[in-house]
């Protein structure tokens, strides 16, 4: 799929949102990519995973022994690379804060790892589930993600596959332009860090 190809799939699903957004990194957004919307269809969830798949290197591909996402954002897409890769895909989840394996999952000592996530814009999230990963046994080979908002800055200690690299501008609270700062934020991420 092109880049084109990407995006149209997120606006066809209305998952393409412009406002005012809080995302989880903490940065402010004009723009805000839903893909729980782009994913809610079992179909293009699938075409988009089997999409990711194939960007990967085939060594890759063969070395990958379960799929690793954190939960709530990287579950859906995590399962669907999971099927497309003919592997066990299992999630990561912070009931008290920290990223743990629970619902009876685990990981084998040694097992390689390919991270999945919908979106990331810093790789904190990705960083706290691969120390998840780890703690439980696994390698983390690689990242693999639907969207990469961090304009190519971001550092996950392993290779980095996204679908489509989007780099629409982020702001620190201080930096926000004029028509941003006079409207509300919205926090429609899956993390409930208080604006």
């Amino acid at each position: 799929m092109t880049d084109d190809e990407i995006l149209a799939e997120f606006r066809a699903a209305e998952a393409l949102l412009q406002g005012h957004f809080l995302l989880s990194s903490g940065r402010h957004s004009e723009y805000y990519l839903q893909c729980a919307r782009v994913l809610m269809d079992t179909t293009r969830a699938g075409r988009l995973a089997a999409a990711l798949a194939a960007k990967l290197p085939r060594d890759l591909r063969q070395a990958i022994d379960i799929v690793v996402s954190p939960a709530m954002g990287g579950v859906i897409i995590g399962h669907e690379m999971g099927r497309a890769l003919g592997k066990p895909a299992i999630f990561v989840e912070r009931p008290t804060g920290t990223f743990e394996l629970r619902r009876g999952f685990a990981i084998d000592a040694g097992a390689k790892v390919l991270m999945v996530e919908d979106v990331v814009t810093t790789g904190l999230s990705s960083r706290e589930a691969m120390e998840a990963v780890r703690a439980a046994g696994g390698e983390v080979i690689a990242e693999a993600a639907l969207v990469d908002r961090s304009a190519g800055s971001v550092d996950l200690g392993v290779p980095f596959y996204p679908l489509v690299a989007i780099n629409f501008p982020t702001y620190a609270e201080g930096e926000l332009p004029p028509e941003l700062a006079e409207t509300e934020a919205v926090k429609p991420g899956s993390r409930s860090k208080a604006a």
